[in-house]
C-alpha cells in the first residue's frame, strides 16, 4: 500500500473534525501528489506531541524557521509506510529521544494551517516518551524543552493547546 493510500485509510477511519476532515479527502482526492512538500496548493504533514504522562509533561520543540513552540513533526519522505510511522520518525528525529510510542487510536487531531511553503494538512499523533528519556536538539530546532501540561498555554499558540487537551483527553 503507498503512503497516499494510507493517508486516505487513516482520514476515512478518523472520527471527529468531519468537515476539516472531508477537506483533506478532498485535497488528496484533486492533487495525486499532496502527501509530498512540492504540492504548492497544500501537502499532508505529520507531527507528534511529545508527552511524558507520568509527571504530567510535554516536550516541545523552538522551531527553527518559524520561531514559535511546537510539537514535532514535517513533512512526509518516500521512506515513510504510513503517516504513523512518519509522525513517530518526525517526533524521533526532532526529539532525539529513541523509543517513543504511538498512543493507540490513530490521530489525536487534525490541524490545517499556512506556513511559508504552503498549506499544512497536518495528521497529528501523541508520542509517549519512555521512562528516563532524555532529548536532544536537532538541526530543525533552536531549543527544546519540557513544559508542564498547564504551562503550554502560556508558551504555544492555540494548536498546540487543542492538541495537548486532544492528548490528555485520550489519556
Amino acid at each position: 500500500m503507498s503512503l497516499y493510500d494510507d493517508a486516505v485509510l487513516v482520514l476515512k477511519g478518523y472520527e471527529g473534525q468531519d468537515e476539516l476532515r472531508q477537506a483533506y479527502l478532498d485535497h488528496l482526492a484533486a492533487h495525486s501528489d499532496g502527501m509530498w512538500k512540492a504540492c504548492q496548493d497544500g501537502h499532508i504533514t505529520a507531527s507528534a506531541l511529545v508527552i511524558d504522562p507520568e509527571r504530567g509533561r510535554v516536550l516541545l520543540t523552538l522551531h527553527k524557521k518559524l520561531r514559535m513552540w511546537l510539537q514535532m513533526g514535517g513533512h512526509c519522505e518516500p521512506d515513510d509506510a504510513t503517516v504513523a510511522q512518519a509522525a513517530l520518525r518526525e517526533a524521533t528525529e526532532e526529539s532525539g529521544i529513541a523509543g517513543l510510542t504511538l498512543l493507540s487510536g490513530g490521530p489525536v487531531r487534525l490541524d490545517r494551517h499556512h506556513t511559508p511553503c504552503a498549506w499544512h494538512l497536518d495528521v497529528q499523533y501523541a508520542a509517549v516518551a519512555p521512562g528516563g528519556a532524555v532529548e536532544a536538539i536537532s538541526d530543525e530546532s533552536l531549543d527544546l524543552r519540557w513544559f508542564a501540561y498547564d504551562e503550554v498555554a502560556d508558551v504555544a499558540d492555540e494548536s498546540v493547546v487543542r492538541l495537548l487537551d486532544a492528548t490528555r483527553a485520550r489519556l
